[in-house]
């Protein structure tokens, strides 16, 4: 495996100026894309569902997407990724150019740039390790969190003029420019992210499979996941729906300065983080912000005063990079470099199951659940409806409501959660040990094998020998530890 030895920040601006251009570009189509079929029909299921199928195969394909960025150069794996994901927005371009708008159109060349996007994701990520040292993590992950925030605050205002003043294929055309500009600034840093290319031969599937021992190895990882599973379950809801709320009493244009101003709460928070973030108290910044992320939630439904709600949405967007980068932070401190591609796809996956959840049902709550509820004429128009409104989009002000309360309680919890407290404590889940007396067993998840050493009198050193049965099994490995902790372990079992 060779690895640049050299860590260099100002490598990782180069990429990340690149990326940075490229989310302007990709909201740019998100936002336009989503208006376009909104207006055409009218429908909270239309708008989710292309949101659904710009996030879904990328979703599933990630762990593939993380084994291969960590057994292939992962510079090469981000800009397959960048560029396979721009021809899917080709395939949209062309066929509106020889006059298909259809929707199918646009679900199928948004689900063709998510394939790619299980490439480049997780190799970028994973790039972070190799290009910055530990120290300089929060201020990386404050910097990512600035260019993702950019298809929210930058891309909405512009693509709000854009959709009055251009067509949507010049659009689209701006979207896959900045993608070849994302390409660019990878080829550049060139051989200083680290290619880790090995001879080892491994089957795909046991790579994946290796790097879910390895994350449920350790129980506080497996609880951070659950948790952090519910949050963006409820935040998968805005992300889906805060366009059709708004677009309910308001028009496009509109829609776009409210997301804009809102998300420059994102962009202040993540500059103050890649400032000046040093703290190694990231729990404690996690569950504070995480309780102001779900009250800000809930106001931002609870209203259909445009002001209120974009005051709202600024405080909410603020707190989510502070959320975000405590996440990252925790977990990139408790896994090695050498795995983690791998293990941030099998985060993703596990993590944004809740997302995935939240975007195949929001259509459907929106349209025949909850809006239904809030009508003029509705079951809760005399009851919730007092507090938050009734009439167009209200069912959907509530579903906010609601899951801020969640994001609320699940702060409660992860101040409570005694396994997420020791995360804050830097650890190897790559090697688990038990040990009595005479005997050590030392297991190592991801390598599929263990060893077991029996000590010595001798200055407390060891002599170490591997057992004869081959390979690694739950079962196998259960009765050695058992039998270690008993004392009873004979050499040549």
């Amino acid at each position: 495996m060779n690895i640049s030895e050299t860590k260099s920040f100002g490598l990782f601006i180069t990429v990340w100026v690149g990326q940075f251009i490229s989310c302007i570009g990709n909201g740019l189509t998100a936002f336009t894309l989503g208006v376009y079929a909104f207006d055409k029909t009218q429908s909270a299921i239309v708008y989710s569902l292309i949101i659904l199928f710009a996030f879904l195969p990328s979703y599933l394909l990630k762990p593939i997407g993380g084994y291969l960025s960590d057994r292939f150069d992962r510079r090469l794996m981000m800009i397959i990724g960048d560029f396979g994901s721009a021809m899917g927005l080709v395939f949209i371009l062309l066929m509106f150019a020889a006059g298909n708008h259809e929707l199918w159109v646009i679900y199928l060349g948004v689900a063709l740039s998510s394939v790619f996007t299980a490439l480049q994701n997780p190799a970028y990520k994973a790039s972070v390790t190799d290009l910055v040292d530990e120290s300089a993590f929060s201020k990386a992950s404050g910097l990512m969190q600035l260019a993702e925030s950019s298809r929210f605050l930058i891309s909405p205002v512009i693509a709000g003029f854009l959709i009055l003043a251009c067509p949507i294929e010049k659009i689209l055309m701006i979207d896959i420019a900045t993608f070849l500009i994302a390409v660019a600034s990878v080829y550049a840093v060139k051989k200083k992210i680290i290619n880790t290319k090995t001879s080892q031969k491994e089957n795909i599937f046991e790579g994946i499979k290796a790097g879910f021992r390895y994350i449920f190895a350790k129980k506080n990882l497996v609880w951070l996941l659950f948790l952090t599973t519910l949050i963006t379950f409820a935040v998968g809801f805005l992300q889906s729906l805060m366009g059709p709320m708004i677009l309910a009493f308001t028009d496009a244009k509109m829609l776009g300065l409210t997301q804009s101003v809102s998300a420059s709460g994102m962009i202040v928070s993540s500059l103050l983080i890649g400032l000046f973030s040093r703290t190694n108290k990231q729990l404690r910044i996690l569950s504070y912000s995480l309780a102001f992320t779900g009250l800000f939630y809930a106001l931002f439904g609870a209203s259909t005063n445009i002001i209120f709600i974009t005051i709202a949405g600024f405080f909410f967007f603020t707190t989510l990079p502070f959320v975000n980068t405590s996440l990252d932070v925790l977990i990139r401190k408790n896994v090695d470099n050498d795995v983690q591609a791998r293990v941030w796809s099998i985060v993703s996956l596990v993590s944004q199951m809740g997302m995935v959840i939240a975007f195949s049902t929001s259509g459907f709550l929106a349209d025949k659940v909850f809006n239904p509820l809030l009508m003029p004429d509705g079951t809760l128009a005399s009851s919730a409806g007092k507090l938050i409104g009734t009439g167009a989009g209200r069912g959907i002000g509530l579903m906010f409501v609601l899951s801020g309360t969640l994001i609320l309680i699940t702060a409660y919890v992860i101040v409570n959660n005694k396994p997420v407290q020791t995360l804050e404590k830097r650890s190897h889940p790559s090697k688990i040990k038990f040990c009595s007396k005479k005997w050590e067993l030392e297991i190592s998840p991801l390598r599929d094998s263990f060893r077991l050493t029996k000590k010595t009198n001798s200055h407390g050193k060891v002599n170490a020998f591997f057992p004869n049965h081959q390979p690694y099994t739950p079962a196998y490995i259960l009765r050695y530890r058992k039998e270690v902790q008993r004392g009873q372990v004979q050499q040549g079992d």
